[in-house]
């Protein structure tokens, strides 16, 4: 993964597991901050252990798959617009995938939230390493960054070809 891609996710990764702690330390006073402090660098798996066979199948899941995704609902028929984003996003790129639906499995849905230290769904794997959600992967497909990710996979997108067919800008003189 690249480090502007890197860069993304932790900047989000921080923003949304501080965003609730970042009040109480304005208005705590400092001895109490410094305790809060040590709380936020907790793992939330610590607190919220993961049942191992199902994190078994979760690791067999997204590292037997070149992409693996999370989505609410099926690919034919997804149940969110964020998850039917994100497929979209893929079809276009013509990328097979392996999708697990959420919606059906209460203790899945729970557990990768855990899993992958990320609250919200769609959540991307590409050759089982998390990549991010919708915003992430439609940034990586505006940047063009998303064809460069797919060939570090194995996967030749159907875009890969027109990134230097560009017309040219360049107009007749008068």
């Amino acid at each position: 993964m690249n480090s502007s891609l890197l860069f993304r996710r932790v900047i989000q990764q921080y923003s949304i597991g501080s965003f609730n702690n970042i009040s109480s330390r304005f208005t705590s006073s400092s001895s109490s901050s410094s305790s809060s402090s040590t709380t936020t660098t907790k793992n939330s798996s610590e607190s919220s252990p993961i049942d191992s066979e199902l994190k078994n199948k979760i690791d067999d899941f997204i590292k037997t798959n070149k992409v693996a995704i999370f989505i609410k609902g099926e690919p034919n028929a997804p149940s969110c617009g964020f998850s039917n984003a994100v497929l979209q996003i893929l079809k276009l790129h013509g990328c097979e995938f392996k999708s697990q639906n959420i919606l059906e499995d209460v203790k899945l849905r729970e557990t990768m939230k855990i899993y992958s230290n990320w609250p919200t769904f769609p959540q991307v794997y590409f050759n089982g390493e998390f990549v991010g959600g919708c915003d992430i992967l439609l940034q990586m497909h505006q940047s063009g960054e998303l064809v460069e990710e797919l060939k570090k996979v194995g996967i030749q997108s159907k875009l890969s070809n027109l990134k230097n067919t560009a017309p040219s800008s360049s107009s007749p003189s008068n």
